[in-house]
């Protein structure tokens, strides 16, 4: 499931409202301009920190199954599970139930567990969610739609990954180190194969390029500039 959400359909309709999954967050905000504006919509830059830090307990106890009994992520069909995908998935499942829910129940208490999981699972949730947010839903990132006629995108894929990618922060190295180099989400959807230790050299190659080519490079030197352009663009899809 996570091959499919993210390696195919993120990686290739990057930004792609009805097809990239990552913007999917309705009824509860607005990611993209193509998308319905609900009333809520005009506080979403206000409470949408309070729904990042949900998105670990979303993931693991919701969106995971719903992902598994409906057969499909958004309106993308999901690959027929072999008896191994299924044992993989029902196995790590009750792993995952048993290490971080029954075990500190028992040794711990109900109530010590409880405030224990709500709060790291809140910090994971927020953390996860941001860096991400921050790589595609900025003010300079584009949100193509295909054509009417020929449900074809303009671009080819590397410009469009280009286009609808951010980076931040990219001289700070402790940031870098946190987040595993996804600070330079421009070359990790361009590279998702290489390693992250050689982003750095490899973005200097890109940025030569894009200028050769005329195709703007979305950076934001400092992470708090990111986090501002976020809250931004969510505040105008808000509005509008």
């Amino acid at each position: 499931m996570w091959n499919m959400k993210h390696n195919l359909i993120h990686h290739m309709y990057t930004n792609v409202d009805g097809v990239d999954d990552d913007l999917d967050v309705q009824p509860w905000m607005r990611m993209s301009s193509t998308q319905p504006r609900r009333k809520l919509h005009r506080f979403q830059h206000l409470y949408f920190w309070f729904l990042y830090a949900l998105l670990y307990i979303a993931w693991i106890f919701f969106m995971d199954y719903q992902k598994y009994f409906k057969g499909k992520i958004g309106g993308m069909p999901i690959k027929k599970m072999t008896a191994t995908d299924q044992s993989v998935f029902w196995g790590f499942k009750v792993i995952h139930l048993l290490l971080f829910v029954a075990l500190p129940i028992y040794t711990a208490g109900f109530v010590a567990w409880l405030v224990g999981f709500v709060v790291f699972a809140a910090i994971a949730g927020f953390t996860l969610s941001l860096v991400f947010q921050l790589a595609h839903t900025v003010e300079h990132a584009a949100f193509p739609m295909p054509d009417e006629i020929t449900n074809k995108l303009e671009d080819e894929w590397a410009i469009h990954q280009i286009k609808t990618t951010a980076n931040f922060a990219t001289h700070n190295k402790v940031i870098s180190w946190l987040v595993g180099g996804l600070n330079f989400q421009v070359e990790h959807h361009l590279f998702p194969k290489i390693s992250h230790v050689h982003y750095p050299a490899i973005s200097k190659i890109i940025k030569q390029m894009c200028e050769e080519f005329d195709i703007t490079y979305n950076e934001y030197p400092k992470m708090r500039y990111a986090v501002v352009s976020h809250v931004s663009y969510l505040r105008e899809l808000g509005r509008k």
